[in-house]
């Protein structure tokens, strides 16, 4: 096989890796705060389970102001930041930054949309242990 079409192959084969590790990148917008006992809950109460699931999947949490949070997740080669705005109603998980992730203005690396589903799951889980 010639030196450019082995070359070709590479390029394209790069490029088939790679498309598969961006996926369009995942939000949460406006998630409802329920518990299974359909009891409402302070904002202070949202707060705490939001830090306590974030803490427990690795991010590292920083209030900015009542309402609002930033989550970092710093891996080796990876970073990902995001803001957390809240209510005793409902929460939103939006991207903020990043590093090594390949993101480009709409598609990320789907690491951090993994990061973000479990953020997410993670935080319903302590909303309904908080009553």
């Amino acid at each position: 096989m010639n030196k450019k079409l082995t070359g070709l192959i590479l390029v394209l084969l790069t490029t088939l890796f790679i498309t598969g590790c961006v996926k369009p990148i995942h939000n949460v917008h406006d998630s409802a705060v329920m518990t299974v006992r359909d009891v409402s809950m302070s904002k202070d109460q949202v707060k705490r389970a939001i830090i306590k699931a974030g803490v427990h999947r690795g991010w590292k949490m920083r209030e900015v102001k009542s309402g609002h949070i930033i989550a970092t997740l710093d891996r080796s080669n990876y970073m990902a930041q995001i803001d957390i705005k809240y209510t005793e109603k409902k929460y939103s998980l939006t991207y903020k930054n990043s590093r090594g992730l390949n993101y480009d203005g709409t598609n990320i690396h789907r690491n951090y949309n993994n990061w973000i589903i479990y953020l997410d799951r993670a935080i319903q889980v302590y909303l309904d242990r908080m009553k």
